[in-house]
């Protein structure tokens, strides 16, 4: 089909803009493996990893010209010149990896570029992804960008890039620089938390799929909850860690106030929701706290979002069996 037959469909059919799906994270905490399962369970065809497309540029930009391509993403610190202006290893690390990765990021618009002119879905994986360097504003009218950074604890992190260092038999290589893979991955969620991208805590397999799908795939609503500050604990266990979902945004119409509290706290992860009702059990002042907006307010405007229709109508459901919904 020639690109005016293209572009005759795209404006004679009602048809969605074509999915672009970034998935970066440091290496070994599972990005291929989430991809893969993204792409087959949105039957996306073209899935591509960021190390194709280094591959390929390493072959037209030599050497010579760009060490730091030519290096591996965890050691190319090793090409940077006049390295005592850096104040710190961990600076240095992340300043090398921007140098390397600099040189895929235009390889990687060249793929989004061509996908969107094709009218394909594509789902692009790797280490290389880099939020702040790749400019995904230019494809935002023309495609539904969706990015995400996954995180893992480095317990975690360390015992599955144990495992794929012996998968891809460069075991001693890979492990000599766990160090440096884990100021990568912290480096990573800097930059996602500095340009609004998505950090989703690799979990298992599917919590980890259905977290982004819920993102993607986005079904919200907006309930009045009326739980005290000791049942919140199992509120957030209802929402997040038995179904995946997010609490996106919380309003309190507080009595005496014309104007209601809003806040948007965009939780989705089990993990940070249990260090938040950890530090409020333990901090005496903070719960006392909680607890006196709780009087204020005869309940809390929630919006909670999750992965699919059928799956916020089941947290529903499951709070209003606990009691915790105001149904009027």
């Amino acid at each position: 089909m020639s690109n005016e037959e293209k572009e005759y469909v795209k404006t004679t059919t009602n048809m969605r803009k074509p999915y672009v799906i970034l998935i970066g994270s440091a290496s070994g905490i599972g990005k291929s493996t989430i991809a893969a399962e993204l792409a087959k369970t949105l039957n996306i065809k073209h899935l591509i990893e960021s190390d194709f497309l280094r591959a390929v540029v390493r072959g037209i930009i030599g050497k010579e010209y760009a060490p730091a391509l030519h290096s591996s993403s965890y050691d190319a610190y090793k090409s940077i010149r006049n390295k005592s202006r850096y104040e710190s290893y961990d600076e240095l690390i992340a300043a090398g990896f921007d140098d390397h990765a600099s040189y895929v990021i235009p390889a990687v618009e060249k793929v989004i570029q061509r996908a969107i002119t094709d009218y394909d879905d594509i789902v692009i994986e790797g280490v290389h992804l880099v939020p702040g360097l790749i400019d995904t504003e230019q494809f935002e009218d023309e495609a539904n960008i969706y990015f995400f950074v996954l995180s893992s604890d480095e317990e975690s992190h360390k015992e599955r890039f144990v495992k794929r260092a012996v998968q891809i038999h460069r075991g001693g290589k890979q492990l000599d620089f766990f160090k440096e893979n884990r100021i990568i991955h912290d480096h990573l969620l800097a930059q996602a938390k500095a340009n609004d991208v998505h950090v989703i805590n690799a979990e298992s397999v599917d919590k980890t799929l259905e977290k982004i799908l819920s993102v993607i795939n986005k079904s919200c609503t907006t309930i009045k909850l009326t739980n005290s500050v000791d049942e919140l604990e199992d509120v957030i266990n209802i929402i997040i860690t038995e179904n995946n979902g997010c609490l996106e945004k919380i309003t309190y119409n507080l009595k005496g106030f014309k104007e209601p509290l809003m806040r948007n706290i965009n939780v989705s992860d089990s993990e940070s929701a249990q260090k938040f009702i950890k530090n409020i059990n333990e901090d005496e002042s903070k719960k006392e706290y909680l607890e006196e907006l709780y009087k204020l307010s005869e309940y809390r405007q929630t919006t909670i979002c999750a992965s699919s229709r059928e799956k916020i109508d089941k947290i529903i459901s499951q709070l209003n069996e606990r009691g915790y919904v105001l149904n009027e």
